[in-house]
């Protein structure tokens, strides 16, 4: 029996997950929460934009679910488990995961990278490319074989994403009919035509890409590397999967430390003015003045020395990784939440003097009430734009933080290591330019469709735009 492993990280991400639901509940309920979230869905690239996010997020969660698997051979009546900590992602993986070669291998290659001294078939020493353990394995002749084979692969992929797009493209309509009087073949044609509302051609469209990309993997990643091997032999493309959770705790936990802070003060400053302004202006007039790299990396060489003293407290390796990651994560959160702040501050300065405002304090409503009901509220389009618009900012920081060594540890899997990586690997000649591509093209993916998405969402929450 498997034995769950719950990290820190896991158990917020699972919070924010429930938060999230909970969210949409409530907003099913207000129409004027619900209404610009539909107005949100109504363009195309922010249609397109929110599929994209929506898969990373699966392979985020996938990869968020944590256990070990039990040892054979224990005593009788004691189970013991493996030290090595999987994920769902990491079965779903399959070979991918376990066919390690011996060092770089190019993408779709079939021999190694670099020559090695080999013994030829008549015992003599010959300098050459060794054959890959897992890369092209099932060819004989892999110079004749392997172009016909991929491109055989690539077409039975393309033929299963074809099937698979046109039965949900079925599906969604005949679920949509059921509240149309045009019947099926009316939605079918509206829905080809972008007749509807929605824009479920760019949606099914979008969809199609990324079920070809997994049908692509499904059927190439298993016979071949096909984004190459790192210096230890490891997938890249496995590597690159890995590394999204990291990307997404970076963005989304971030947010979770950030916004009490901002909320909170910024409101109160505007609101009560005075001398509480003051010091709220003062506390982050020194923090910003305080170069935030000099302090993360602070924080995180005071929790190196923490684990390093304590080693009890962590089981396994990935604990403490993840309890890394958690601590970057909360000093990341602390740095960046001035901005809002000052942003909410403004803004509770301006509706302060707001007619409303002014009648409900002189009729005596208490200020907490005030500022629950009020303020808070009309203030919550900047918080959500400025939340939606900073995701992507935090992704590209702990690829920057990785890279001067001062980000997550080095056994976490992640874009920013992946790059930190990559630096000798292109001083090499010939080039091994595989892994930093395929960290940039899953980075550059990621936050072009989370900038798409904020686009959308500043569109249409910020009331001088709708009034527009």
């Amino acid at each position: 029996m498997i034995k769950p492993v719950l990290l820190w990280t896991d158990a917020l991400l699972l919070l924010l997950v429930i938060v999230v639901v909970v969210f949409i509940a409530y907003a099913r309920s207000r129409p004027h929460i619900r209404a610009p979230w539909k107005r949100v869905f109504t363009g195309r690239i922010a249609a397109a934009a929110g599929v994209l996010l929506l898969a990373y997020v699966l392979l985020g969660l996938l990869d968020s679910l944590h256990f070990r698997l039990p040892l054979e051979g224990g005593s009788a009546g004691e189970m013991h488990y493996a030290g090595e900590v999987l994920s769902v992602l990491d079965v779903l993986a399959g070979p991918v995961r376990t066919h390690i070669e011996k060092t770089y291998s190019a993408p779709f290659a079939t021999h190694l990278f670099s020559m090695e001294t080999m013994e030829s078939a008549d015992g003599r020493q010959v300098r050459g490319y060794p054959r890959l353990a897992w890369g092209g394995r099932h060819l004989r002749n892999p110079e004749r074989e392997r172009a016909g084979d991929i491109l055989l692969r690539s077409g039975r992929a393309f033929v299963w994403a074809l099937c698979a797009t046109a039965l949900l493209f079925l599906l969604t309509a005949l679920l949509l009919s059921r509240r149309e009087p045009a019947g099926i073949n009316g939605m079918l044609m509206a829905m080809l035509f972008s007749r509807t509302a929605a824009p479920w051609r760019a949606i099914l469209g979008t969809v199609f890409v990324l079920l070809l990309l997994v049908m692509l993997a499904v059927n190439l990643a298993p016979a071949y590397h096909v984004l190459g091997t790192d210096k230890v032999g490891q997938d890249v493309f496995y590597l690159s999967l890995k590394s999204i959770r990291t990307g997404l705790l970076i963005g989304t936990l971030t947010t979770l430390v950030m916004l009490p802070f901002a909320i909170f003060l910024g409101i109160v400053a505007g609101y009560a003015r005075g001398w509480i302004d003051d010091v709220v202006q003062y506390v982050y007039t020194t923090l910003n003045s305080i170069p935030h790299v000099l302090l993360i990396a602070a924080a995180i060489l005071m929790l190196q020395v923490y684990i390093a003293n304590h080693p009890e407290y962590f089981e396994t390796t990935l604990e403490r990784a993840d309890i890394r990651l958690l601590f970057l994560c909360i000093i990341l959160g602390i740095t960046s939440w001035s901005g809002l702040c000052r942003l909410l501050r403004g803004e509770s300065l301006k509706l302060r003097e707001a007619d409303y405002i002014q009648a409900a304090v002189a009729f005596g409503v208490p200020h907490t009430r005030i500022i629950s009901r009020h303020i808070l509220p009309n203030v919550m389009h900047i918080v959500l734009i400025t939340v939606v618009l900073d995701f992507s900012g935090l992704v590209l920081a702990e690829a920057v933080l990785s890279y001067v060594g001062v980000g997550v540890d080095s056994t976490t899997n992640s874009w920013g290591n992946m790059i930190n990586s990559a630096r000798l690997e292109m001083a090499r000649e010939p080039v091994v330019w595989w892994s930093l591509l395929s960290a940039f093209l899953f980075m550059f993916v990621l936050v072009l469709a989370a900038n798409l998405f904020s686009d959308a969402v500043r569109d249409a929450f910020d009331p001088r735009l709708r009034r527009n």
